[in-house]
């Protein structure tokens, strides 16, 4: 098949691209590499903020629009696939929709139906815009909401998720907000992670041999998105719990620093703290757990009955309040024996469901089902 992947979340497409091309696809992966994250990409639709770089993207997009015809798949990241308002996007969409033989829409992320339907009918407990029946009302939350309800925004996601082939949900969250509405198009998916690759990574890495015996946690900050994604409420626990038990516990905090030396920073921890509102790890989280690191974070019983796992728990999973992390940390600290068990299980609940290999096969069957369709009408 051809297959063009527009748009990237944290390596999803890129890695997706990976996997179908071992297995014989042609695959074009068009993205701005997830800005500063810089991913690898086959058309670059990066755009930077003056007029210099506004034109040079205009250019760029104009010479690609062409080469973006004749795919068997489109599969957006986002209705927001480029970094254009809604309204340009609008005729680009269906400038696609014209010129190919099916498109896919991502669940992947922000977008209108996560917003409105954890802020309507909150299928979740608990979620980045509600906690039971109390919305959540932080600046990024109150922003997101005024961006997507009642916007163009909401209105191209509509038509997309109206008009598309399928729509692919890569956490069982998205899966929530989008199985109810579409439950003919909606599938789950979990995200791509190349196990080989980053073993292969950790493996040439060169081993230094400490005596320092403590548990190293590991949190990466986004100042601008902490209080959203329940960082600040994560580092709080964990700097109560560093400060505590000084001789268990060193505290690594990765804020504002170059992604490899953050990667560095991760390969040799052996904790990460990861988004206190999710129900599911996501591919920061996942990586990590590739690697051997424990993840403390999201991991409810859905997150395991959604990919069938009936024995593997490597997740130690949190609710969203500080006393939720602290005890959770403080019985690692009582258990450290379950380390090595928690960390071999990790890796194998990635290899077992998120092995980018096991992931384009499932694309692959979805995207046949889909030329399928098209055949018989």
């Amino acid at each position: 098949m051809k297959i063009l992947l527009i748009g990237e979340y944290s390596k999803v497409h890129a890695t997706l691209a990976e996997g179908l091309r071992e297995r014989g696809h042609q695959v074009v992966v068009a993205s701005d590499g997830d800005h500063w994250k810089n991913y690898p990409r086959d058309i670059d639709l990066k755009r930077g903020n003056g007029a210099w770089d506004t034109a040079s993207f205009a250019f760029r997009l104009a010479a690609a629009l062409p080469k973006m015809r004749g795919y068997d798949i489109v599969q957006l990241i986002n209705p927001m696939f480029l970094e254009l308002t809604a309204a340009r996007i609008r005729p680009i969409y269906h400038y696609l929709r014209k010129h190919n033989r099916a498109i896919v829409l991502g669940a992947f992320g922000m977008d209108y139906y996560w917003v409105n339907e954890c802020d309507t009918r909150r299928q979740l407990r608990y979620s980045d815009f509600n906690i039971g029946d109390t919305l959540r009302m932080d600046d990024d939350a109150q922003k997101e909401r005024k961006d997507w309800i009642g916007t163009e925004k909401e209105t191209l996601n509509k038509l997309i998720a109206s008009q598309c082939d399928a729509i692919v949900a890569g956490l069982y969250e998205y899966w929530t907000c989008y199985q109810p509405i579409f439950p003919e198009k909606t599938t789950f998916i979990p995200y791509p992670i190349n196990v080989a690759q980053l073993q292969n990574h950790q493996e040439d890495e060169p081993k230094t041999h400490s005596q320092d015996k403590r548990i190293k946690l590991f949190i990466g900050i986004n100042k601008q998105r902490s209080a959203y994604k329940g960082t600040d409420i994560m580092l709080r626990a964990a700097q109560r719990i560093a400060t505590r038990y000084p001789d268990d516990i060193e505290l690594r905090v990765a804020e504002n620093i170059p992604y490899d030396e953050y990667q560095k920073l991760m390969d040799s921890s052996d904790v990460i703290l990861d988004q206190l509102y999710s129900y599911t790890p996501a591919m920061n989280a996942l990586t990590a757990m590739a690697k051997g690191l424990v993840c403390v974070g999201g991991g409810e019983p859905e997150n395991y009955d959604i990919i069938n796992e009936q024995q593997l728990r490597p997740i130690i999973n949190v609710l969203p309040d500080e006393e939720s992390v602290y005890s959770q940390l403080q019985w690692l600290i009582n258990n450290r024996e379950q380390l090595p068990r928690l960390k071999a299980e990790s890796i194998e609940y990635i290899s077992r469901h998120h092995d980018h290999s096991i992931v384009a096969q499932a694309y692959e069957q979805l995207y046949r089902q889909i030329l399928g369709k098209h055949k018989k009408a």
